[in-house]
């Protein structure tokens, strides 16, 4: 009956600019729009909804309460951040190895936790 997730939202100020800004730095593409909320789907068909934010953001913490980071796959890291890093991204860490798989956590137009990952071997 539950099949998964089928899209996880993102409040933001300005939910044009950020959808964009997931088009030019991650190759989403913008796949449905209502309302001034913004959809964009990745290569392997996972969805955000960018939707108008109200009020003051809180605090943006790597280990704050609730939804922490988004996570991007990725088959070829080295790649992956090299373009990111041309692209100007904000990169909060630098690339490291954990479990043989290799990651970096940057932040998205908005400030929000982003990582690359590459697996060594994918999850059970």
């Amino acid at each position: 009956m539950f099949k998964g997730l089928e899209h996880t939202a993102i409040a933001s100020p300005n939910p044009a600019k950020l959808a964009q800004w997931y088009v030019d730095h991650l190759e989403f593409h913008i796949n449905f729009t209502y309302d001034g909320n913004y959809f964009v789907k990745a290569a392997n068909g996972s969805m955000l909804e960018i939707i108008p934010s109200e009020g003051d953001r809180g605090s943006n913490k790597m280990k704050d309460p609730g939804i922490r980071h988004l996570a991007i796959a990725v088959d070829d890291f080295a790649t992956a951040h090299s373009q990111l890093k041309q692209r100007g991204v904000q990169f909060i860490t630098e690339p490291f190895n954990n479990q043989g798989n290799q990651l970096v956590f940057f932040c998205d137009g908005d400030g929000n936790i982003v990582h690359l990952i590459h697996r060594e071997k994918p999850l059970p």
